[in-house]
């Protein structure tokens, strides 16, 4: 959980979310959950902020059902597509969810 004062100590990566879900066509429930989980696990340093976006955006697609390939995230974001593969399963796990086993 986070509180209120985390969305505006990250309303920039916020944003920057918000215009990579854009970019990816993403609809308003990918987006909800991609912010919660952002807020939920963001880490304190701030170059280490792209990666939990784009691990969110991947999470939060998987989760919503609108899944988008971990490239086109990291492209959207930003990183690389290694950087999706190796973040999204534990940010899954810190925000308290249990992670697909396909």
């Amino acid at each position: 959980m986070y509180r209120a004062s985390d969305r505006l100590q990250n309303e920039c990566w916020l944003a920057d979310l918000g215009r990579a879900a854009d970019e990816l066509d993403l609809g308003s429930d990918v987006r909800s959950v991609a912010e919660d989980l952002f807020l939920s696990t963001a880490p304190d340093a701030e170059r280490s902020k792209p990666a939990a976006i784009a691990a969110s955006l991947y999470a939060g697609g998987l989760i919503a059902g609108d899944r988008r390939s971990q490239g086109a995230v990291a492209e959207a974001v930003g990183v690389t597509r290694l950087t999706v593969q190796n973040r999204w399963k534990p940010l899954l796990e810190e925000a308290g969810l249990d992670p697909p086993t396909w």
